[in-house]
Parts: C-alpha cells; structure tokens; sequence
C-alpha cells in the first residue's frame, strides 16, 4: 500500500515538473516572439522615418526627372550630349541648396506620361519637368509652389490662316500633342470637332507636325517658342486658351523635401537668381 501511494506520489511530482517546463517555454518562446515584434517594428519605424531628403543627403545625389526633348527648358544638346534648359537650371540650383554642390544630381529622362509613376516608384526623388499643376494631379502628388506661369497655345506654319483655337475646332482639322499632358485635355474641351493624334512626347509631334501628319500642335507657349526657334518656319498664334502654372512635383507627404523646395523658390527670386535664368532661356525679364 505504502509502495503505490510512494509511485503516485512520484508521478505527481512529475506531472507537476513537466507543466512547469512548458509553461516556462511557452513563457519564453511567447516573450521571445513579442520582442521579435517589438524589435521588427522599431526597424521598419526606423526605415519608415527615413525621409526622402535624409534618402538624397546619404547618397549625395540628387535625382530629378527632367524633359530632354524641350528646347528652352529641357533638352538633350547632340553635341556635348548634355541636357540644357532652364527646369535643367532650377533642379541643379536645388542640388546645390540641398547638398552644396549642383553637379551632384542625375537627371533622369521623363515624359508627360512616365514622369508620375516614376516619382511613385521611386526612380526620381521629384519631377521638374514643365508639369502644370492640377487638382487632379494634386491627387497623385505634392506640389512646390508656381515657378513658372505658362499659357497654352498652337504652332502652325508660317503662312497658316490658323490664329485662334477656334481655327482649330473643324472636322479635318488635326492637331498634334503629347500623351498623358494637359495640353491634349484642353484641346480637346476647346475644339472637339478636331482630331488629336497624341505622340510619345513632344519632339515627335514636331516632327510629325514638319511631316505634314497634322495643321497644329498644342502645348505650352514657352515650349512653343523652343520649337518656333529651332525652325523659322513655323510660328506660335499670339493667343494663349489656358493658364499653365508648373511646379515641382515629389511623392505625397514628401513635406521636408517640399518645404526645401520652396525655400529654395523663395531665395532664388529674392536674390535675382530667378530672373537671371529666366532671362538667359526666355529672352527677356519674368513678369512681375
């Protein structure tokens, strides 16, 4: 009798030993997981933090997106193979606030219709590229303030009876534009009996347009006038059908990069930095 109740005894002791291994384990691997979590969610806290601005100033380079086919504002120079113009000018002065030294930026080749998902995807930390600044586009992305006001409007051969938007706005009549920009938004509200042939960008469209493959093309003044310059047989009609303000465009809530931007505006016209640009690609002086 003695020796069964020693064996249950025995047993118990046992069974009592065992529940306290798995309860210290499942304690242990519990707290170990919970720190797992806790350590995991500080990293990715700590890499969520990390802005765009810190992103830049630890690669020491700033990366833009820009046109390459605009002449005055963004284009490739065949010769020195160089990309000039003056978005060239604003993002290389930006590189030198941000990081001191404006040769330190890559500038990355964009088009009205790729510049948006390669922001977002982060190919580029912000697009200066003659992007108009819109409530549709604000739903996209965060925009600087204006830094440069343009006006749409039409380039026709030289002895084209096209002088208005109106000219425009027949059937057999063909415009020409680029993908994805306002322009081709705007030409189509403004004169919906012409047909509107987009193309890749805007280099295309002239040369489609110097082919005889339409009667208009639409963008910009400003960028009209690059093209009117590059050949004196087309010219720009002296009236404008919109108000295009450009802007810097970065990522939404990229606010420490935005608020750089804008210092950097607000400095630049200040100091007449601005207005020498300004000059030194548009011919003459902004308007105040």
């Amino acid at each position: 009798m003695k020796r069964k109740n020693m064996w249950k005894k025995i047993i118990s002791f046992g069974l009592i030993a065992l529940l306290s291994v798995f309860a210290l384990t499942g304690c242990t691997s519990s707290e170990t997981t919970t720190a797992n979590k806790e350590g995991d969610a500080k990293q990715s806290e700590g890499q969520a933090s990390e802005s765009t601005l810190d992103k830049i100033k630890k690669r020491g380079k700033l990366v833009v997106g820009v046109k390459y086919d605009l002449n005055l504002f963004g284009l490739k120079n065949p010769q020195t193979g160089e990309v000039e113009g003056f978005d060239i000018d604003i993002a290389k002065g930006l590189a030198k606030k941000i990081l001191g030294d404006e040769n330190k930026i890559e500038l990355k080749e964009v088009t009205s219709k790729t510049r948006i998902p390669m922001l977002n995807n982060g190919e580029i930390d912000a697009i200066i590229a003659t992007m108009t600044i819109t409530e549709e586009r604000k739903k996209e992305v965060d925009f600087s303030d204006v830094y440069f006001m343009a006006g749409q409007s039409l380039l026709v051969k030289k002895d084209s009876k096209i002088n208005s938007v109106k000219d425009v706005n027949k059937k057999g009549i063909t415009v020409l534009t680029a993908k994805g920009s306002t322009s081709a938004q705007n030409i189509r509200a403004k004169a919906p009996e012409a047909t509107v042939l987009e193309f890749e960008n805007y280099a295309e469209a002239f040369t489609a347009l110097k082919a005889g493959q339409g009667d208009a093309l639409t963008t910009d003044n400003a960028l009209l006038f690059g093209m009117a310059k590059q050949d004196p047989n087309f010219r720009v009609v002296d009236e404008t059908f919109s108000e295009e303000p450009y802007g810097i465009a970065v990522r939404k809530g990229d606010k420490e990069l935005l608020n750089v931007i804008n210092e950097y505006l607000k400095e630049i016209k200040a100091n007449g930095e601005y207005d020498k640009i300004y000059e030194k690609w548009i011919g003459e002086k902004p308007k105040q």
